[in-house]
């Protein structure tokens, strides 16, 4: 199982570098539909959407994910760091700081399907939105937002499983600890001193460095949220498309709390941090 992660994770890597610097715009635009509408497909079933209007979710996830995309293509030829799609970022950003914990507090999720999947489209029409956009601002620094959750990641699980003792939300997901949590942040800090030192007068490094720390609490309700969907719906993984890593949501959950936030701050501090 582990050399079928590792090999998996790889391939997914490589791929995803070759999208990221060689597609053109139109590829990458369909690239992120497709796997937007794959997202849609697994957290549907989550939902526990009945059939007709699991159907209807797909088809309109299309739908206004095609036309949004599109629209947002043409405001980014114009202006990469348009403001045209604030609206969505900040709607996340909401989503993620106000009404996730208050979920987490009241420990509880909607029981209405339909209410379960306007929380999908919150979660994978701006995600989609980000990766588009901060791939027209710069490729690098979509990769280095990316790479700051996937360290994060990284480092709280192999922190948990050296050190782990306190359980951060054992209903939730059971495996998660505080000592990861610092284990995380002792990571990023380190990376984000690394970004700063080779990026030099060209960012101004406290806000870079505030950007990339808020990025691990958010990273983790991100993990979290999905963890509660599943058990919402009774299954380990979201899905089984990608051996060893489960489905589209297992391997995006902390990217859909980290990026939109992140899109959002990038084009509010555009002039200190381009």
């Amino acid at each position: 199982m582990l050399k079928t992660r590792i090999l998996t994770a790889v391939l997914m890597l490589l791929l995803f570098l070759a999208a990221l610097l060689y597609l053109s715009a139109i590829f990458w635009t369909l690239l992120l539909l497709v796997l937007t509408v794959a997202g849609a497909w697994e957290w549907g079933r989550l939902a526990k959407l009945p059939l007709r209007q699991f159907i209807a979710y797909l088809l309109l996830t299309a739908l206004i994910g095609g036309e949004l995309l599109f629209a947002l293509g043409d405001a980014v030829l114009a202006d990469s760091h348009t403001g045209i799609f604030l609206w969505a970022y900040g709607t996340s950003a909401i989503f993620w700081m106000v009404v996730v914990p208050l979920l987490f507090a009241l420990d509880r999720l909607p029981g209405n399907p339909a209410v379960l999947g306007l929380m999908g489209w919150i979660l994978l029409f701006p995600t989609c939105f980000a990766l588009f956009q901060l791939r027209a601002i710069d490729p690098l620094w979509l990769l280095g937002l990316m790479a700051t959750v996937w360290i994060s990641d990284s480092a709280a699980y192999f922190a948990g499983r050296a050190w782990g003792r306190r359980k951060l939300a054992p209903r939730i997901s059971p495996g998660k600890t505080w000592e990861g949590v610092a284990g995380a942040l002792a990571a990023v800090a380190l990376y984000a001193a690394i970004w700063i030192g080779l990026a030099g007068e060209r960012v101004d490094g406290v806000l870079l460095f505030l950007l990339l720390m808020a990025l691990v609490p958010l990273g983790i309700v991100g993990d979290l949220f999905e963890s509660a969907m599943k058990r919402y719906a009774g299954v380990k993984d979201s899905g089984n498309i990608l051996p060893g890593h489960g489905g589209i949501l297992d391997r995006i959950d902390a990217l859909t709390s980290t990026l939109p936030i992140a899109a959002l701050a990038l084009l509010f501090l555009q002039s200190e941090l381009r």
